[in-house]
C-alpha cells in the first residue's frame, strides 16, 4: 500500500521537475515571473543606498571603544 503512495509521490516530483526544465534544450532557465524582477530592482537600490553619516558615526564610535 505504501508503494503504491511512493510512487504518486515521486511521479508528481518529476511532473513538477520536468515544468521546471526548458522543453526546447537550450539549457536556459526559465523566465522570472514579473514581480521577481521588480523585488531584486527594490532590494538592488536598497543595497546601493549610502551609509547615513550618522550610522558611520556609530560605527566609528564601535570600532574605537573595541580597540580599548
Amino acid at each position: 500500500m505504501a508503494t503504491g503512495n511512493t510512487e504518486f509521490m515521486s511521479s508528481s516530483r518529476d511532473e513538477k521537475n520536468k515544468a521546471a526544465k526548458p522543453q526546447d534544450g537550450s539549457g536556459c532557465k526559465p523566465q522570472d515571473p514579473e514581480w521577481a524582477s521588480g523585488l531584486k530592482k527594490l532590494y538592488d537600490s536598497v543595497v546601493d543606498e549610502p551609509l547615513p553619516d550618522s550610522f558611520k558615526d556609530l560605527l566609528s564610535k564601535l570600532d574605537e571603544d573595541e580597540g580599548k
